[in-house]
């Protein structure tokens, strides 16, 4: 490892290379994301209907940051064939082979490079850019893409806990009651020890306080039974926020990957549905880093050999692997969705495909 790390002036100036390219690469094609996102959301930005501050800090500020993580493996891989081409082009890669140094070994500063990216995505995709994402998706659900809500809010089957299963007929978003509740508690051998009914539910507000009203109770003792009727309000606390009922379909990359894997155990306890699109979410955040080294192994297997054609060959072979990794890519999610497959494989399916293809370039490159 100590060995690995070693660094001399070569290693230096490929890295700076790669860092710099890279660099520059993310500056320029996200500022013509920025151009095209605005372009798209002009009309809804000259309404008056949101602020300046909300366009440029809440927006924007966060837009960046996300753009260019979900493009940084195809960034990674357009910087080392440029810079790459480059070298091979002005025959300083062939100088460098002269020297005595072998592909192994110019690979090591391309690696250290790719792992310092890898490890900043990784970093971003897990902690920062969901923190963002969450006020961007505030913004755009409030004033962009107002009908985007999904969830549920019909005939609602629900478990608080393991002894504690709740009815809503329906729920409504904009004030935030339900109608036609029911709740049920059973004891540790699943009988039924009672029911309550309320016609209508009021949010009172955190920590969770409802308000129960035209209720009823039914409590059962073995064979007995006891009825309460018209009680007309109860205020109670229940493991139930309004946002339990809001879904978006780009709700996973609002929340951290500690509050996905919580909110993976709450569906789950709950008994409320699919946990899919959170699970393929996390590992997307994890195999992204991995596919910045693969493809950088692949950039550089590509352009270091000189060819009749130059960068302009290089590049293009480059967008082409970038453009079927990216189709790949899509497909092996909507794979991983499929309920018999691990979000894990599905996900992971793109990176196994294109190591092969690394391994096969890295073997039959210019020695």
């Amino acid at each position: 490892m100590t060995r690995f790390l070693k660094i001399n002036i070569l290693d230096k100036y490929i890295i700076k290379k790669y860092l710099t390219t890279f660099g520059f690469i993310v500056l320029i094609l996200t500022l013509i994301a920025c151009v095209i996102d605005f372009s798209e959301k002009a009309d809804v930005f000259t309404k008056g209907e949101i602020s300046k501050r909300d366009i440029f800090i809440g927006h924007y500020l966060n837009f960046i940051p996300h753009i260019s993580t979900l493009l940084f493996p195809l960034y990674a891989l357009i910087a080392v064939i440029f810079f790459t081409s480059r070298m091979a082009s002005n025959s300083e890669i062939i100088s460098i082979f002269n020297a005595g140094i072998s592909f192994s070994r110019l690979m090591r500063p391309y690696m250290i490079a790719g792992v310092i990216i890898a490890i900043t995505h990784l970093v971003l995709n897990h902690f920062i850019v969901p923190r963002g994402n969450k006020e961007r998706l505030r913004i755009e659900h409030t004033f962009i893409t107002k009908t985007s809500d999904k969830g549920k809010t019909e005939n609602i089957h629900m478990f608080l806990n393991n002894n504690t299963k709740v009815f809503i007929g329906y729920f409504r978003k904009n004030d935030t009651t339900a109608r036609d509740f029911r709740l049920e508690q059973y004891d540790d051998s699943f009988a039924l020890k009672s029911i309550l009914k309320a016609e209508n539910i009021e949010w009172k507000g955190y920590p969770n306080k409802w308000r129960l009203s035209q209720v009823q109770r039914r409590t059962f003792n073995g064979l007995s039974e006891s009825l309460e009727l018209n009680i007309t309000s109860i205020d109670t606390t229940l493991d139930i926020q309004p946002e339990d009922f809001v879904r978006f379909h780009n709700q996973n990359e609002m929340l951290t990957t500690a509050e996905l894997y919580k909110e993976i155990y709450k569906l789950d306890s709950r008994g409320m549905g699919n946990t899919k699109p959170y699970e393929i979410e996390i590992q997307r955040r994890t195999s992204e880093p991995f596919t910045i080294i693969i493809l950088t192994l692949i950039g550089m297997a590509l352009a270091a050999r000189k060819v009749r054609g130059g960068i302009g060959l290089h590049l293009a072979m480059g967008i082409g692997i970038g453009a079927i990794f990216i189709f790949l890519s899509k497909f092996s999610v909507t794979f991983a969705m499929q309920p018999d497959i691990p979000a894990i494989v599905g996900v992971w399916i793109p990176n196994i495909v294109f190591s092969g293809v690394a391994a096969y370039l890295v073997l039959n490159a210019q020695k």
